[in-house]
């Protein structure tokens, strides 16, 4: 191909793409008209971003640029479309965006778009949400979309955070008489540096460091309080997550509260965590301080305890005993967590004036990715300084 051949192909690749960006009219400048499979893609754009505002096409889109409207057969279609034309990573936010501006919340309610939609964190906490008006004829095939979700999470988050604990557990259980195959001999070296015997080139290890079989040993409590107020939807779907992986482990002892204005303790259905999120109300106002005093009441061992806070710290009860109830938490022993987030969504809107004054305390508030939870979590096990970001 000469040089020209190519400047040609590379100049109509750009009139391509901006007209795919411009979604065509006679104000776009390009004169470029799209076939095919280009046609087909910029149909399913201009139906979602349309500039008439409510789902209408772009001009120029072709004949399959009808919109979305108020159609759960038109949004079904246009789901297998946008999933043939777009990978998943798109298709997620492009559903996202469909349901926030244009309102399809409601048609949700279908089984038959329902079936039709790419599962994600997201979608699942428009569907908690939603679960109390959801009819019956839906549950069981929403059911089925959380539990898909779910177990992708669990895949992705298990065998680490698994993992992660057991040596965080097992470290803690540290003895000073370990039988040989218990014995720490890192930190045991690093303990008896001073008995280095420089002729022998030597360590004496007048002091043995090991650690116990935490299964055995050790037995920790984690108490997860989870705020599930909309804002919080996707830690929910986390949190659930992480508390049913927590349960599974013998040697740790885990509580799973979810709380609005009142308090609801899922402990029990800790080994589903599809029963979980469907156990929880997404909405409403919030008391903090309601809810760590349910949780206060529930420790017994305070310095075996770790409890967890995942909220955006608004608070609707009151202030001074919420702060007074975490002081009097650290003070008896308990590792305190204040997470603002638990999810992959960035930075966090949050209640900085709360955020401050538990810091004051000693329990510093930050928002946290799931990929950092098992991280946290080990930290805490082990009453050491928290990975912060």
């Amino acid at each position: 191909m000469d040089a020209a051949g190519a400047v040609d192909r590379a100049g109509s690749e750009r009139l391509r793409r901006w007209r795919m960006v411009l979604g065509g009219g006679e104000g776009d400048g390009t004169g470029c008209v799209l076939g095919g499979r280009d046609a087909a893609m910029d149909a399913a754009l201009g139906a979602l971003y349309g500039g008439d505002g409510a789902g209408g096409s772009r001009k120029g889109a072709g004949a399959r640029s009808a919109g979305l409207g108020g159609s759960a057969p038109n949004v079904a279609r246009w789901l297998g479309d946008i999933r043939t034309y777009f990978p998943s990573s798109v298709v997620q936010v492009m559903q996202r965006d469909a349901i926030e501006r244009l309102g399809l919340s409601a048609l949700l309610l279908e089984p038959e778009m329902l079936e039709a939609v790419e599962p994600d964190v997201h979608l699942v906490g428009t569907l908690l949400s939603l679960n109390k008006a959801m009819p019956d004829t839906t549950k069981e095939t929403a059911r089925a979309v959380v539990r898909k979700v779910v177990e992708q999470l669990e895949k992705r988050l298990a065998t680490r955070t698994r993992a992660t604990l057991t040596g965080a557990l097992d470290r803690s259980a540290r003895i000073s008489r370990p039988r040989h195959h218990d014995i720490d001999w890192n930190r045991t070296i690093r303990a008896n540096l001073k008995n280095y015997l420089p002729e022998y080139r030597t360590v004496v290890p007048e002091r043995l460091i090991g650690y116990g079989r935490a299964a055995q040993s050790v037995k920790k409590e984690v108490i997860l309080c989870i705020d599930q107020s909309g804002s919080m939807a996707a830690s929910v779907v986390y949190a659930s997550v992480f508390g049913a992986v927590l349960a599974s482990m013998r040697s740790i002892a885990t509580r799973l509260v979810v709380f609005d204005t009142a308090v609801a303790d899922l402990t029990d259905q800790l080994d589903d965590p599809v029963d979980v999120l469907f156990g929880t109300q997404l909405g409403g106002g919030t008391d903090i301080n309601r809810a760590l005093a349910y949780c206060q009441s529930k420790i017994t061992r305070p310095a075996d305890t770790v409890v967890v806070l995942i909220s955006d710290l608004y608070e609707g009860g009151i202030r001074n005993e919420m702060l007074g109830r975490v002081a009097a938490m650290k003070a008896s022993g308990v590792e305190f967590v204040t997470l603002l987030a638990l999810s992959d969504e960035g930075a966090p809107a949050y209640d900085r004036e709360h955020a401050a004054a538990l810091a004051a305390l000693g329990a510093p508030a930050f928002a946290c990715t799931p990929d950092l939870f098992p991280e946290v979590m080990a930290a805490a096990l082990e009453k050491r300084p928290l990975p912060a970001p």
